[in-house]
């Protein structure tokens, strides 16, 4: 039950039916969704290594993914206890994970480019905005006043606008190396599964940062897709 440490906390956690997917947090001491967690385990050095993507050999130690979580595991040895074994941790641990998580929501933009569904450049996403199913407008955090400003009365003029993700959480040379050009400051992501995996990707470095809990309403479930609306609400005011 939640707030109970189970007698083995390393990938601990319910195995039958729907609650196959909960882990218990060495961190809070609840056992929650794995959706709203980060699975760690341990390289052959002792380290500890973040496993994103859930697949790394070995037995892991469950985590909220939230930078606060993963702070609190580390002050209070839950690493240790739960691996009971002493734990190595690089200098810069904690922005390692955060970089990691990043990177795989940068992943994911590549893979939007090679599927061709995306809309780079202020004029191709100006007209993307009038016409295409939008998802997702990204600003790099360069971007100038005036541009954000017009492409924002563009989406304000759609019915969906409210439903449409706002990100600007990426440099143009990041967004640079997702898309293989050069200079990007503005893109539009068009619907499909590959935007859906880069707005979760995206959620969840946002909730990471923020110290939001992943996948619970009105706890940074939809922290991105809000911020979408709380820009054009401001942009109507001015």
């Amino acid at each position: 039950m939640p707030g109970t440490a189970p007698d083995d906390p390393l990938d601990a956690g319910p195995r039958k039916g729907a609650a196959a997917a909960a882990r218990f947090c060495v961190a809070t001491g609840e056992v929650k969704p794995v959706d709203q967690m980060i699975r760690f385990v341990l390289g052959p050095d002792g380290a500890a290594v973040p496993d994103l993507r859930r697949r790394l050999p070995g037995r892991g130690i469950w985590i909220t993914a939230t930078r606060q979580a993963l702070g609190v595991a580390i002050a209070r040895k839950a690493f240790t206890r739960g691996f009971k074994r002493d734990v190595r941790f690089a200098p810069d641990f904690l922005d390692m994970t955060e970089r990691l998580i990043e990177r795989a929501a940068l992943d994911a933009l590549a893979i939007i480019h090679k599927a061709g569904t995306a809309a780079i450049g202020f004029s191709n996403v100006d007209a993307a905005l009038t016409r295409a199913r939008v998802v997702a407008l990204l600003n790099a955090a360069e971007a100038s006043p005036h541009g954000r400003k017009k492409l924002l009365s563009a989406l304000r003029q759609r019915e969906d606008f409210a439903e449409i993700v706002v990100i600007d959480a990426f440099t143009s040379p990041q967004l640079d190396l997702a898309f293989g050009r050069s200079n990007v400051i503005h893109a539009a992501l068009l619907a499909g599964p590959e935007s859906e995996t880069f707005l979760a990707r995206a959620a969840r470095l946002a909730c990471f940062r923020a110290g939001l809990t992943p996948g619970v309403p009105g706890s940074g479930d939809n922290q991105i897709r809000k911020s979408a609306s709380a820009e054009l609400r401001h942009e109507g005011k001015t």
